[in-house]
């Protein structure tokens, strides 16, 4: 599967709010939309999502036929996207995922994806695959310690790479683990998930909007949710939500 197009612009509210746009009035990719800068780039849950130039903020346009629970699976391939892009760059040893797309660098948020979805005019869905990668930039303030890319470079690479490079390189990774999502199924996808995702089996709390969830990860579900056991021997899966694992829990 070739990567889909990227088309680079100056500014923009947001990424994910083009893609919503070019999707309701007909578009069906697959494009990138990428900005150098967001004026309203946002995270999930509504939070904002600190758009400082020099980093890369992405989303892809495309559609599918596949129902809405099978298509979220996109949220996974995204993380291995990013998780691809910063090998290139960074020593793999360092990147790592947090479930379920949260992609570390040293234990540290390196990037954020965003998922949206509607129903497309043509039928189907159409996907917004949002994603933000801190390259040179790093929030401060955040719940959690943030990074870039620029602070964890191999001693043979001599700078992060521009936005421009950094957006085709995710396209190219994007693509391979597409094409194999499509062709085999998300189990291929959810395997090489898990290998570059610790502490799915420790102490965990859940934050998932109306309520807060104490227990311990047992791993991860056939369709990517968490397994949290909780105190009183109950099983909860967890498809979406703010998790803290370890230590953090």
């Amino acid at each position: 599967m070739p990567a889909a197009p990227v088309l680079l612009l100056d500014q923009i509210d947001s990424t994910n709010a083009e893609v919503r746009r070019r999707a309701e009035a007909g578009e069906t990719g697959p494009l990138w939309i990428v900005a150098r800068r967001q004026t309203g780039g946002r995270g999930r849950r509504g939070r904002a999502w600190e758009s400082e130039a020099g980093n890369l903020f992405a989303t892809l346009l495309t559609t599918t036929r596949k129902p809405p629970a099978e298509a979220a699976q996109v949220t996974f391939v995204a993380a291995l996207a990013v998780a691809d892009l910063l090998d290139q760059y960074a020593p793999p040893s360092l990147v790592t995922i947090k479930w379920p797309n949260d992609v570390l660098l040293a234990g540290d948020k390196a990037s954020g994806v965003l998922v949206e979805s509607g129903v497309h005019p043509s039928g189907g869905l159409w996907l917004a695959v949002g994603i933000g990668v801190n390259l040179v930039h790093a929030p401060t303030g955040t719940e959690r310690p943030a990074t870039a890319l620029a602070h964890h470079l191999r001693g043979d690479i001599g700078a992060a790479p521009r936005v421009e490079a950094a957006a085709a390189r995710l396209a190219e990774a994007f693509a391979v683990w597409q094409e194999r999502w499509e062709s085999l199924g998300f189990e291929p996808i959810l395997d090489a998930w898990r290998a570059r995702t610790p502490g799915l089996d420790g102490p965990a709390v859940a934050r998932l909007g109306h309520e807060t969830v104490k227990g311990r990860a047992e791993g991860v579900a056939a369709d990517g949710a968490l397994r949290l056991r909780l105190a009183d021997g109950t099983l909860r899966l967890i498809s979406a939500g703010d998790v803290f694992f370890g230590e953090a829990a």
